[in-house]
């Protein structure tokens, strides 16, 4: 058995051992149990469904696919793929197939999206959606905590409301004494791990939460801490093994990267289901299908510090994939063999190019679907629809409700420049007349780039600087504001990030910026609104040489300072931008050990930034007023010559 394991191309360390230490590992085997001189247990085969990182994501959405309908070349084909009551569903499909079943949560059930804390208590939709699934664990991750553990405790009484009592993990985080968790307050609330019994055997599931990322941006209360993650986990790992336990899951909410790396100094884990970095796992095919660039297999194996066999996953993101494990443990309690599937959820309601699809067609696609290996159609779960159904209905009503006033318009405009520049009947003709759009740009771009630097600096750790592109702005607002515009302004439900950039890094951004606009083939969608940061714009000039005179704020002194190139400014920016979008290719370079995936949802920042403004006397409502002129981006503004 070791001979297969170590034949199938795992990257370990251990790929070199020689013969004699291959020997002394078998000898070795019984990971759990104190070797061969422990008792032998019975075989074992067990099945573990998962996902992670659901983030509020409860509702399905439209995907499109390269698939299959018929012709010579894949058509893309659009579906409705994924869901909570898909999840719901493939979990209750799936563990009927299997006779021994985990079903496991790693961590990052809350924040980014008007589920979160739109439609009801904070995390009240997505405790009521988890117990549907009634998942045998699920373990912290650090958006558990953007409510403080004041929050926290609230999902957790919610989560064990019903009858699932769904226990709650992590082996690294110490709730401090004034905590709402603190356990002489709510024993037994979160713990390091939990014991499961399959098939006669007992199994130990330990959760761990990613440490520095949680205190450094999300909002636990200040005296709770979180050890290192090794260090907690092979803790728990040893009063497990103590137990007589050796089957042992981590559960961990600490990334893919991060999990192989604590894996292989860990003794006595079997099998890591993980979280935090939204990492699809599988085959190539899925994104030559279109589903997402998978990074690594799934199952990723490793051995731990024993040179012994250890079965890595993660289900991606966002209610998309459930994770289907199938590991064999052997009499000692070492994995002799796993495999798996990460199964995509789809609905069969196939369109292309706007029209159903012909039963000829349709035929074709379930084929190709089927062929894929992980494209699974699943029907949503009535029941777990029929518990979305009201919250469904109360982010409705919410979308309605009137948040903001706007005494001046806020006018939009993607780029500066006047009559008869590029962008410029984008403002409505009262912003024209006034001018300040053709000198500075759009008021609201503005305003959104704002509010993310200020709620970063409230409530995700700081920033210095922060970004949004222009197009990504989509309306002006004006008089009395809905949520629904609100949401208008920010429709396309990206995700913040911090960077850490030098300043040579933050003049080549801008200059990116600047280029994916007025180099060859430019649109008007990638003008960089800043906030924090100020410069001068030269739109005729060459690449690399557009911006001038930059500035940087301090956010303390509201003093500006000259950029400098070596010193290391924190940026909030959006996914979409910091992973390439529009064409900033420096941010898409910036390495992972620089970059923090935040995970809070654009449009959440600007409520949370528009409920913190002064109230408009007349209406009542949060008044929403142009920033200062100092404030704005672009201080000054050449156009394109012609």
């Amino acid at each position: 058995m070791w001979l297969r394991w170590m034949n199938s191309g795992m990257r370990v360390r251990h790929a070199r051992m020689g013969a004699a230490m291959l020997a002394v590992a078998a000898v070795m085997a019984g990971c759990g149990g104190g070797g061969d001189d422990g008792p032998k247990g019975e075989p074992l085969d067990l099945t573990i469904l998962h996902i992670n990182d659901h983030h509020s994501t409860l509702d399905s959405a439209s995907k499109t696919l390269q698939l299959s309908a018929g012709g010579a070349e894949r058509s893309a084909v659009a579906v409705d793929a994924g869901g909570f009551p898909r999840v719901t569903s493939a979990m209750e499909t799936l563990a009927k197939n299997s006779k021994n079943v985990l079903k496991l949560h790693a961590g990052d059930a809350l924040t980014g999206s008007l589920y979160f804390n739109r439609a009801g208590k904070v995390g009240e939709a997505d405790a009521a959606l988890m117990n549907t699934v009634c998942f045998d664990a699920f373990t912290l991750g650090n958006h558990e905590f953007d409510k403080g553990d004041a929050g926290l405790k609230g999902f957790i009484d919610l989560l064990h409301q019903g009858s699932c009592k769904t226990p709650v993990l992590s082996a690294n985080v110490k709730f401090g004494a004034n905590s709402a968790l603190n356990a002489a307050k709510a024993p037994g609330a979160v713990k390091a791990s939990t014991v499961v019994e399959r098939g006669g055997q007992k199994i130990g599931i330990v959760g761990l939460t990613i440490a520095q990322k949680t205190k450094a941006s999300s909002s636990p209360d200040p005296d709770t801490t979180f050890e290192d993650e090794t260090v907690a986990a092979q803790r728990a790992i040893d009063a497990l093994r103590k137990d007589g336990i050796n089957k042992i899951i981590v559960m961990s909410h600490i990334g893919y990267g991060y999990d192989q790396q604590v894996a292989q100094k860990l003794s006595g884990v079997d099998v890591v289901v993980g979280g935090d970095s939204h990492t699809l796992l599988g085959p190539d095919a899925l994104k030559s299908i279109g589903v997402g660039t998978p990074g690594g297999a799934y199952p990723t194996r490793t051995t731990d510090k024993d040179g012994k066999p250890v079965c890595i996953v993660q289900a991606w993101e966002y209610a998309q994939v459930v994770g289907e494990l199938k590991v064999s443990f052997d009499a000692h309690g070492d994995v002799s063999q796993c495999s798996g599937t990460p199964h995509v959820l789809i609905g069969n309601n196939y369109r292309i190019g706007g029209k159903d699809v012909s039963e000829e067609q349709r035929k074709a696609i379930d084929e190709s679907v089927a062929a894929s290996g992980f494209l699974r159609v699943t029907p949503a779960a009535a029941a777990a629809a029929q518990v979305l159904a009201p919250y469904k209905d109360r982010v409705a009503t919410f979308k309605k409700t009137q948040s903001a006033f706007v005494p001046t318009e806020l006018c939009s405009r993607r780029v500066p420049g006047g009559e008869g520049s590029v962008d410029y009947t984008r403002s409505s003709a009262a912003c024209n007349a006034e001018g300040s759009v053709s000198v500075r740009g759009g008021d609201i771009q503005q305003l959104v780039a704002q509010a993310y630097l200020d709620e970063a600096n409230a409530h995700y750790g700081g920033a210095d600087i922060s970004l949004q592109s222009g197009g990504g702005v989509r309306i002006p607002l004006n008089g009395v504001v809905t949520a629904d515009q609100v949401i208008q302004v920010l429709p396309f439900g990206n995700m913040l990030f911090r960077l850490d950039i030098t300043g040579k890094e933050v003049k080549s951004m801008l200059e990116d910026g600047l280029e994916a606009v007025y180099g060859v083939g430019g649109g008007t969608g990638p003008y960089p609104y800043t906030g924090g940061l100020r410069f001068d714009v030269n739109a005729s000039a060459a690449f690399g040489q557009r911006a001038s005179g930059i500035e940087v704020r301090d956010a303390k002194s509201g003093v500006w300072g000259a950029l400098r190139d070596e010193q290391v400014y924190k940026l909030f920016v959006l996914s979409f931008n910091a992973t390439g979008g529009d064409g900033y290719k420096t941010l898409a370079a910036v390495p992972a050990a620089r970059r923090l995936d935040i995970g809070v949802l654009d449009a959440d920042v600007f409520f949370n930034y528009i409920a913190k403004q002064q109230p408009d006397a007349a209406t009542g409502l949060p008044a929403l007023r142009r920033l200062p002129h100092a404030l704005y981006s672009t201080k000054s503004f050449v156009g394109v010559n012609r």
